[in-house]
């Protein structure tokens, strides 16, 4: 069964604005792929049933990713009937895509509590995928219907539709762009952007960077800003105070959760941001990290207006760097990025 809500993967999908769409009939290099794509900050991948014994492959795929990244939405596509689909069902699809629309697998994902993107070719595909509760249509192909056009019609008359058009979208800027400014929910990209001669030469950075890159254009497109808000607070305890004490204060007043780290202790509720309480007294003051959506993206916009930065902290699931100049009221401000 699905490890995630449809809730939480549509909340992904709308988020990001990528899905990216492979098949690769070999387990360890559909892992390698997958793994590119995760390390360049996708997480809702799409694996398509387009080989024999897919759903074997697709199977180990969950199962690996379940223990390994758990984080990781994986769904299947390519479905088109509801015997295919019940056997990705049951075997942890958390997304169910097609390029065509089938009214019996479209019951068979919504009794599930699954998300279906249907391939639709017009308004009436489109409306009768709506009224079976699709949330978000797939327009497939994308270029042979009509592009983005096609998409800026159909969104005048429903405004509400959300769509995730695949065939004809390029992963390059101008098309990204193109596709969300005419309205677009999501792009789902397969060969253009997993490519064949990267994927036989095992040149598995180059769709790491050009995923990160997708992902950046996307939001761009969207007018999604690259500084998304406060990660983490750092406090830190005054002479004759433990780290630890002020961690447990937290827990027993607002039941927040404890995670120790070498030198600091992470407090934590269910919802986003976190406390980080030093172990040590080490100033006075306390800091703050601020979350971003690009790394990269980021340090060049400070750069641009004229922010000095400290040497960069890469690490394999984080980046960081520290500004130079403190905050008015003299607080230390860093940059994170997390995988």
């Amino acid at each position: 069964m699905a490890h995630f809500s449809r809730i939480e993967v549509l909340n992904e999908i709308y988020r990001l604005g990528i899905v990216p769409v492979f098949y690769n009939v070999n387990i360890e290099t559909a892992k390698k792929v997958i793994d590119a794509c995760v390390d360049g900050g996708a997480r809702v991948i799409e694996f398509t049933n387009r080989g024999d014994n897919a759903y074997r492959v697709f199977s180990d795929l969950v199962l690996h990713y379940s223990k390994e990244n758990p984080d990781v939405i994986l769904g299947v596509g390519s479905v088109g009937d509801p015997a295919t689909g019940a056997i990705f069902l049951a075997s942890g699809a958390n997304f169910v895509v097609g390029s065509v629309f089938n009214p019996d697998l479209a019951k068979i994902c919504n009794r599930k509590k699954v998300t279906y993107c249907p391939g639709c070719g017009s308004a009436t595909e489109i409306s009768q995928a709506e009224e079976l509760g699709v949330e978000i249509v797939k327009v497939f192909p994308g270029d042979s219907v009509g592009g983005p056009k096609f998409v800026k019609s159909i969104l005048g008359p429903t405004p509400w539709t959300r769509i995730m058009p695949t065939g004809g979208v390029e992963a390059n800027e101008e098309s990204i762009t193109t596709w969300f400014k005419a309205g677009v929910a999501v792009v789902g990209i397969g060969s253009d952007l997993i490519r064949k001669d990267w994927v036989q030469t095992e040149n598995f950075s180059a769709i790491t960077e050009l995923t990160a890159k997708c992902l950046e254009w996307s939001r761009a497109a969207r007018g999604l800003k690259v500084f998304t808000g406060v990660e983490h607070v750092g406090l830190y305890p005054l002479p004759g105070i433990q780290g630890m004490d002020m961690a447990e204060w937290y827990k027993s007043v607002f039941d927040f959760d404890i995670k120790e780290g070498n030198s600091s202790i992470f407090v934590q509720g269910a919802g986003s941001g976190r406390l980080e309480i030093s172990k040590s007294d080490t100033t006075s003051r306390a800091h703050i990290a601020i979350s971003v959506s690009n790394f990269e993206v980021a340090v060049e916009a400070l750069k641009a207006r004229g922010i000095e930065l400290e040497e960069l902290i890469i690490k394999s699931t984080s980046k960081a760097v520290y500004l130079k100049q403190a905050d008015p009221a003299g607080h230390r401000v860093h940059l994170l990025w997390r995988k």
